[in-house]
């Protein structure tokens, strides 16, 4: 991914991908078990449904709570947005309308599997990266890039878990 040159209100976005040798509808129950996601993230270390909901549809809300060394501990609302058994599970952090950020897992059959991508979007709206660039506007295009690169890797490492888990 090159992120070089890229500023905030570029919308920069990552994706990354796997092979998975098991179908889509076990690769599914493992992504879209929200639950599940602290479990393979490093940031992130809890989840829970929001307004009764137990499960991933469009519109429903979910709180996470994440941690991050250089940026301390936050909780975000997010709404699912896009949902589609075995197919595609996104959401949108914060206003839906104006996100903060939106991810995206797509599954699709691939050579007796699943080719398992996760897409994410920083931006258009104002997150906690914001503050960061507020304090240091001259390092914007720096602050970008390493977030960025942050979020390839830590998106590799839960594509790895989730290959794990699913192949077992």
């Amino acid at each position: 991914m090159e992120w070089t040159g890229v500023r905030y209100a570029d919308k920069p976005t990552v994706q990354v991908q796997t092979w998975i040798d098991a179908s889509p509808q076990r690769v599914w129950e493992l992504v879209s078990d929200i639950e599940l996601m602290p479990t393979m993230s490093q940031e992130l270390q809890s989840i829970e449904w929001l307004d009764g909901a137990t499960e991933p549809a469009v519109g429903a809300k979910f709180v996470g709570h994440s941690k991050h060394e250089a940026l301390g501990q936050w909780a975000t609302t997010s709404q699912v947005i896009e949902c589609e058994s075995e197919k595609v599970f996104a959401w949108a952090v914060e206003d839906p309308a104006n996100p903060t950020a939106i991810w995206r897992f797509r599954l699709e059959p691939k050579d007796g599997g699943t080719e398992l991508s996760q897409w994410m979007q920083l931006g258009p709206a104002r997150s906690g990266l914001s503050f960061a660039i507020d304090q240091m506007p001259e390092k914007e295009q720096k602050i970008v890039f390493v977030r960025m690169r942050e979020f390839e890797q830590n998106m590799g490492f839960t594509l790895q878990q989730i290959k794990k888990l699913a192949e077992s």
